[in-house]
């Protein structure tokens, strides 16, 4: 199993699975009901509107930016009007968008989407982490825990461990964001992150 230090390169690790075999998954589905519903006609049609959707959303990621309310609206309708993977991907990279415009309200909302169009476990895992960030930052420290819980994979645990210590002292629990943060800094998955918990703890006051 692929061990990722953070979010970002669980994210781009995502996003170059699809790059590198989104038209070979197409391909896998139509060879699955191509006879159902005729093979050829389906086979083309179905490989078309996955280049045509995976070439929208490179067009319309590249150009999004925080300080352009257009290039914002047009990300926002591509996640309406695409309800699978990638309208999922675009929703985390404009939630981004929102966090630097300092409007997490739209952040969080934008990975409420995500969750709804993702289908994927681990795209589901890195869309839930984002958002018990985020809800950390709002001050909604329970909300983050809850969404925690829905995190799923051992590649992830060191991640839920430090977010779970940072929710815990968000409430003002310091042992209890101690605990979560012992439990982290003996996680194999991510030494590095095991160290910078470790830095926690030696900064919690007695």
């Amino acid at each position: 199993m692929e061990i990722y230090e953070n979010e970002n390169e669980q994210l781009n690790a995502v996003k170059r699975f699809f790059a590198e075999n989104g038209k070979a998954l197409a391909v896998g589905v139509v060879l699955g009901i191509g006879a159902l519903v005729g093979w050829r006609f389906w086979n083309g049609s179905q490989v078309d509107s996955a280049r045509e959707t995976s070439l929208n959303y490179q067009t319309v990621m590249t150009t999004v930016r925080a300080d352009d309310p257009k290039t914002l609206n047009a990300a926002e309708q591509f996640v309406s009007q695409n309800k699978n993977t990638y309208g999922a991907l675009a929703s985390l990279e404009l939630a981004q968008r929102y966090v630097d415009k300092n409007d997490l309200n739209k952040a969080a909302q934008q990975l409420q989407q995500g969750l709804e169009n993702a289908k994927d476990e681990n795209l589901r895992s890195l869309i839930n982490l984002r958002l018990a960030r985020i809800q950390i930052q709002q001050k909604q420290a329970d909300a983050a825990l809850k969404t925690l819980e829905n995190v799923k994979g051992d590649n992830w645990s060191a991640m839920v461990a430090d977010l779970r210590g940072d929710a815990m002292l968000r409430k003002g629990d310091k042992q209890g964001a101690r605990d979560a943060w012992s439990k982290g800094v003996n996680d194999k998955n991510s030494p590095a992150l095991g160290d910078m918990m470790q830095m926690k703890i030696n900064n919690l006051s007695i």
